[in-house]
């Protein structure tokens, strides 16, 4: 088994998981099957309790496992079927190990981070990894595991540490460190800053990992100056640092990779038994990319939800309405509306946001309501739902937002009142059927 661990400096949300999942198609192109592990350091148990505006979606396996949005872009990527093991959090391993000390697995030791927490976390990885991800059912060749957060981190310390000794515990030429830093260029002088990448390195370094790539983020190409700027101080070859800057699409990115020599060095580093130039997956991936370049139809849908100020609250609805798009070559534009400003009683508070509301609604080719929580905002779904009927625009309701159509046709069209429901109390005697309330 070949591990190759993404870690992250400078800033959090910089593309570590589209970086792993790049990172897997690639491998997987080359004829190599791939699994990802995702760890988040955070002490919640799974990511089902979780607010859209925390951490984005929260994505829902084959399995009902409720976890991070990264490992929606795994399965998309490489086309796998994850586990909700694969998705490792601080809340987990705390409660295996728990779990084991009352059990008195531990014939009383001290139970310590150092070795019972670093010891469980990278059991639970090596078995996961063995995990078979794919239609055929075989094991596994290389695992992707991405660490949550930035390096530094209190949370992350553990992971960090239990990853310094699996270095050596699987030999190094089974273990490869992919760092993902940001390269900031102020617009003030228009110059590319290495020094966050410096000390992100330097940082990461001190706690025992040394980065074998690292994987600058950067809004235009890396200056060759910088490059080897980089490499004189972060102590690796100019080929080891890779720049990934701001493209059209993502699915560009594993292009990207690919073109700055990354198989090729993975067949040095981890001795892959691949060939070195991978061509057929890739060649659909350029394929897709470069369509996405040329469309020229444009269409535009509105979503209307309650998050609408994070668009990865919505990651999976948003990737599935491009590559519909795509598909029959129009460019998507996504208009997002947060559902409570087309209540009415918006309009009296806030007329202007009202009318831009409803000014973004009417301009939409089609209308989407995703799923959601609470009462908050579904009377402007249902007003949504509404003119879309009305108006004969397409539709599509999603959990929460398919129950609406259903109210909003009942109340609409049936001509069935909204009521609230009448509680009886506990007490209440009804001796006969006929006596019980309608």
């Amino acid at each position: 088994m070949k591990y190759i661990l993404v870690t992250g400096g400078v800033i959090s949300g910089i593309g570590k998981g589209i970086i792993a999942s790049s990172v897997g198609t690639i491998l997987k192109s080359c004829g190599l099957h791939v699994t990802a592990i995702k760890i988040d350091p955070y002490i919640n148990i799974d990511a089902g309790t979780f607010s859209p505006y925390e951490h984005g979606e929260v994505f829902v396996l084959d399995d009902g496992g409720e976890v991070d949005l990264d490992l929606g872009n795994y399965e998309r990527f490489l086309d796998i079927r994850l586990t909700k093991d694969n998705n490792l959090t601080t809340g987990k391993i705390y409660q295996s190990v728990i779990t084991k000390e009352r059990r008195g697995d531990y014939l009383g030791k001290t139970v310590q981070v150092v070795p019972h927490i670093t010891d469980a976390i990278q059991e639970w990885v090596m078995r996961q990894a063995k995990v078979s991800v794919d239609d055929d059912g075989v094991e596994p060749q290389v695992c992707v595991i991405e660490l949550g957060g930035t390096v530094g981190d209190i949370e992350s310390m553990p992971f960090i540490e239990a990853f310094r000794q699996f270095q050596f515990k699987v030999k190094r030429e089974n273990f490869c460190n992919i760092h993902v830093s940001l390269v900031p260029q102020p617009s003030t002088t228009g110059e590319q800053k290495t020094k966050p990448t410096q000390n992100s390195v330097r940082e990461l370094r001190g706690l025992g990992l040394s980065p074998d790539l690292i994987v600058c983020r950067c809004s235009t190409p890396l200056d060759t100056a910088v490059k080897e700027k980089i490499s004189m101080f972060c102590h690796v070859e100019p080929e080891q640092v890779i720049c990934i800057h701001d493209v059209s699409s993502l699915y560009r990115v594993p292009l990207l990779l690919e073109d700055q020599g990354m198989v090729e060095y993975f067949c040095r580093r981890l001795d892959l038994p691949i060939e070195k130039r991978p061509h057929r997956m890739l060649t659909k991936w350029k394929e897709m990319s470069d369509r996405t370049d040329r469309l020229l139809e444009h269409t535009s849908i509105a979503l209307v939800g309650k998050y609408t100020k994070l668009s990865d609250s919505y990651a999976s609805v948003i990737k599935a309405l491009e590559h519909s798009a795509l598909a029959i070559n129009y460019k998507l534009e996504v208009k997002y509306i947060d559902s409570a400003d087309l209540e009415p009683s918006t309009q009296q508070e806030e007329p202007v946001k009202y009318h831009e509301a409803w000014q973004k609604l009417c301009s939409a080719n089609g209308v989407l309501v995703p799923g959601g929580f609470g009462v908050r905002g579904t009377e402007g779904k249902i007003q949504a739902i509404r003119w879309a009927r009305q108006q004969k625009k397409p539709f599509l309701g999603i959990c929460l937002g398919m129950q609406l159509a259903v109210c909003e046709f009942a109340r609409n069209v049936l001509g069935w009142q909204a009521f609230t429901p009448i509680f009886w109390p506990a007490s209440s005697s009804c001796s006969k059927t006929s006596e019980l309330p309608d």
